[in-house]
């Protein structure tokens, strides 16, 4: 099992778009057999760091995803909705295996 942690810059003056860009990408991550754990949006502190994490059973099947995605109509309009409203400054991955009783 592992899970991606993402940690977005956004542009605070365009959260709207930003909650928006991560429900977009919820459904699409679980439809290509990953579980998404949420978007969490800036509350208190700074104001322009977001965080997303979602599980895949393997590294294999992450980068399987990340291979179709490329290919997909809904995450390619997903991308460019991001890209359309500079939504997102910067992002950095990292991955994590979770470690239970």
């Amino acid at each position: 099992m592992v899970t991606c942690y993402l940690r977005y810059i956004i542009d605070p003056f365009k959260l709207k778009e930003f909650e928006n860009y991560g429900k977009i990408w919820i459904p699409l991550v679980e439809r290509f057999g990953g579980k998404h754990h949420g978007y969490f949006l800036p509350s208190e502190g700074a104001n322009n760091v977001a965080l997303a994490m979602f599980t895949f059973p393997s590294l294999a099947l992450y980068e399987e995803y990340r291979a179709k995605s490329f290919q997909d109509p809904e995450c390619i309009a997903a991308f460019k909705y991001a890209e359309d409203t500079r939504c997102i400054i910067s992002y950095e991955r990292s991955f994590f295996r979770p470690v239970f009783e």
